[in-house]
């Protein structure tokens, strides 16, 4: 008797970035452990907020992204990647709009601690 084998398929990030237009909508395209990756679009500036009980990762996978902090800021560009600290609050922006893989624990809100019409109601996999 033949068994099935597993089928093992990349994930195309520039596929799942077709997939949707919405900014400032995080899209999960995969899971580690605890842990979501989710694609997002950035465009203009987006809230002040953090993040008390996690880490937040950012990765620029096209165009460029500015975190402003109270005492500073942070330009990536595409292939960087940055990791916000908890509790750090932060406000992502970008001039022009760019493609971000945030990476992050199961359950993460997009607007952290602060609630706006902003924040995403429901993680959303694609």
């Amino acid at each position: 008797m033949k068994t099935k084998s597993p089928v093992y398929k990349p994930i195309n990030l520039n596929e799942k970035f077709l997939k949707f237009k919405e900014l400032w909508s995080p899209r999960i395209i995969a899971q580690m452990n605890d842990y979501h990756f989710k694609l997002v679009k950035f465009q203009g500036d987006f809230i002040w907020h953090s993040h008390p009980e996690t880490d937040e990762t950012f990765i620029v996978v096209q165009g460029e992204l500015r975190i402003d902090f109270r005492d500073g800021a942070v330009i990536l560009k595409s292939g960087e990647l940055f990791v916000v600290p908890k509790g750090k609050e932060h406000k992502p922006c970008a001039k022009q709009e760019c493609q971000i893989m945030l990476v992050e624990p199961i359950g993460t809100v997009n607007t952290g601690n602060s609630v706006s019409a902003e924040r995403t109601a429901k993680d959303q996999w694609i």
